[in-house]
């Protein structure tokens, strides 16, 4: 199958699509307004975008209690880190480049926010005691400076019928999750029922 085609420039991108339209523009701000704020307090879950200075890319989700993004002031974000696979790939690339993009959601609506922005990784005492959880403090935390906060518009999240209930049969459809680790690391099959049986157990503490 054919896999290389031709390759546009940005003149040739906009020759295609356009540009926006100002009102695209004006609705794009450098701070949190209160509308922003109510999203991130009701957001439960967001995807992380960051890259080295080679421009190797990561995403990576983030997901606790809604608002468990704190905003310390209409410029400045906190997101706790919480128990996970200690690859910390976000924060590698943000200790070698601390630009970041993040999309958040809240569950039913169509709309995410997006925010891009500038960076870095703290282990202050203070903060990380407000984002205490469940009675667990967290170790670290990203602190983001905001450069540029805005709606995007939903078309994405209602073509993929993302919050329909009935899209959720589709997990069903695929192999567990201990298959796919197995057959990705090259082992036997019968230890993806193993692998199975322990993130169940893992599943079960959270913080």
């Amino acid at each position: 199958m054919k896999t290389e085609f031709r390759r546009l420039t940005e003149t040739d991108l906009r020759e295609t699509l356009g540009f926006p339209g100002q009102p695209v523009y004006d609705k794009i701000l450098d701070h949190l307004d209160r509308n922003c704020l109510a999203f991130l307090a009701h957001s439960p879950f967001l995807c992380l975008s960051t890259s080295d200075s080679a421009g190797n890319c990561d995403n990576s989700p983030r997901g606790d209690y809604p608002g468990f993004v704190r905003a310390l002031d209409d410029r400045t974000l906190v997101i706790p880190d919480r128990l996970g696979n200690k690859l910390a790939d976000s924060f590698t690339n943000i200790l070698d480049n601390g630009h970041v993009g993040l999309v958040c959601f809240v569950p039913g609506m169509t709309e995410t926010l997006r925010i891009n922005g500038t960076a870095y990784i703290t282990d202050d005492p203070g903060l990380m005691a407000m984002l205490e959880q469940d009675h667990v403090t967290p170790t670290l935390a990203t602190v983001i400076r905001t450069e540029q906060v805005y709606l995007h518009c939903g078309r994405a999240l209602l073509r993929s019928g993302l919050w329909d209930p009935e899209m959720q049969d589709l997990a069903k459809e695929l192999p567990t999750s201990g298959t796919f680790w197995a057959e990705a690391s090259g082992y036997a099959p019968e230890v993806a029922g193993l692998i199975d049986e322990g993130m169940v157990g893992a599943y079960e503490t959270l913080y």
